[in-house]
């Protein structure tokens, strides 16, 4: 006689009011659907069910079963795999591989999304371990984690070197970003350079993330030759926040495109300028003067500027100055597109979803990491 023992997993939130009969009695089904599933894949594979005689049709014979664990949505399974051998074209016979259960597969495609969602959504390996212990009944840990997320990391860099020559790209926006990475166990700034395209109906969309070393003009120089390698057209406008490096890169790769400089940036830099008391009147005359509803209001506004603050404070007038024309290139396109075109905004919002995912790790654990995790949290064709 042979006595099966079943060990019981127990996971937090289980007794009283949590116990749900309907979740109960679904996943007690679930064994015995998965395992009708393989053996109808495998009965179409060998042309006949099982116990059926042999006909002239058949592709193979069946050769006994292996247990394996599976772990999806509805929790860990130990599910009995039919296994066979099948005839090939040559005489030879193969054994028998299930396309819904591939070799080596412990997670469903459902748990590995699941667990890469919690692990995106601003959390550590340990913590969605504890989130998600109650849906896997305890059979997810850190290590089962980590092994998805590599997974979404494999996906992630074969869309970061997709083709972009079907993409109708008609602006460009750039900008860069610094996170902390452990490097030779310690934690070290990197600087991510971001490109987001705008296409021709408005909706934005990711075309370029990565890890340069730095934001010097060779960086943004190979950044930005690596995107127009990939197809990507020359842009008929571009957005930027003023990086040195990055506008002689743009000089040299493409000096017949109008840049805008980013508004919002700009105005950072005349109030690090400025005293504090000074603050909130050089906020209204700069909020004034950029939206202004015409590009004659704009000009006007701008000569008064500078004349009142030349007196008042030089230094916020000279880093007007110092901006020059490409912070009111905005104006050269129709004023329906002006809210869009004045800023990096979308680029901003990238960062602050980015850093807020991670505030919980604090360091990432690589530099590859980086460029991946930041890519993951741009929902892709947002518009």
């Amino acid at each position: 006689m042979t006595e099966t023992t079943k060990t019981e997993r127990t996971a937090p939130l289980t007794g009283g009011d949590w116990t749900d009969p309907l979740e109960d009695g679904v996943r007690s089904r679930v064994r015995e659907f998965i395992e009708t599933i393989l053996e109808e894949e495998l009965e179409a594979a060998l042309g006949r069910g099982s116990y059926e005689r042999k006909s002239a049709g058949a592709k193979g014979y069946r050769n006994g079963h292996r247990d394996r664990e599976i772990v999806g949505t509805f929790g860990p399974e130990t599910v009995r795999v039919p296994r066979a051998r099948i005839a090939s074209a040559d005489g030879r016979s193969r054994e028998w591989r299930s396309q819904a259960l591939p070799r080596y597969r412990r997670l469903t495609r459902k748990a590995e999304a699941l667990i890469a969602g919690a692990y995106l959504a601003g959390t550590n390996t340990r913590r969605v371990k504890r989130a998600l212990s109650t849906l896997f009944a305890g059979a997810v840990g850190k290590d089962v984690v980590s092994r998805a997320w590599r997974k979404v990391k494999t996906d992630w860099e074969e869309w970061a070197a997709r083709d972009l020559g079907g993409e109708d790209i008609v602006r460009l926006i750039l900008d860069g970003t610094v996170v902390k990475a452990r490097i030779d166990r310690k934690a070290t700034a990197i600087p991510i350079l971001v490109a987001i395209g705008v296409r021709r109906d408005g909706q934005k969309v990711l075309i370029g993330l990565k890890n340069m070393g730095s934001e010097t003009t060779a960086a943004w120089r190979a950044f930005l030759q690596d995107l127009s390698a990939r197809g990507l057209r020359e842009p008929g406008f571009v957005i930027v926040d003023g990086a040195p490096g990055l506008e002689a890169a743009l000089a040299e790769l493409w000096p017949d495109v109008p840049v805008q400089r980013c508004t919002v940036h700009k105005y950072r830099n005349l109030l690090a300028h400025a005293p504090k008391r000074l603050h909130d009147e050089l906020t209204e005359d700069y909020r004034d003067m950029i939206y202004a509803e015409t590009a004659t209001e704009i000009e006007r506004r701008r000569k008064a500027f500078l004349r009142k603050w030349q007196l008042k404070c030089r230094a916020i007038a000279e880093s007007l100055e110092e901006a020059g024309a490409r912070l009111f290139t905005f104006t050269r396109l129709p004023p329906g597109q002006w809210k869009s075109a004045r800023t990096t905004n979308a680029i901003e919002r990238l960062h602050a979803e980015f850093k807020r995912r991670i505030k919980t790790q604090t360091v990432l654990p690589q530099a590859d990491t980086g460029p991946c995790c930041s890519g993951l949290c741009w929902p892709r064709g947002r518009s």
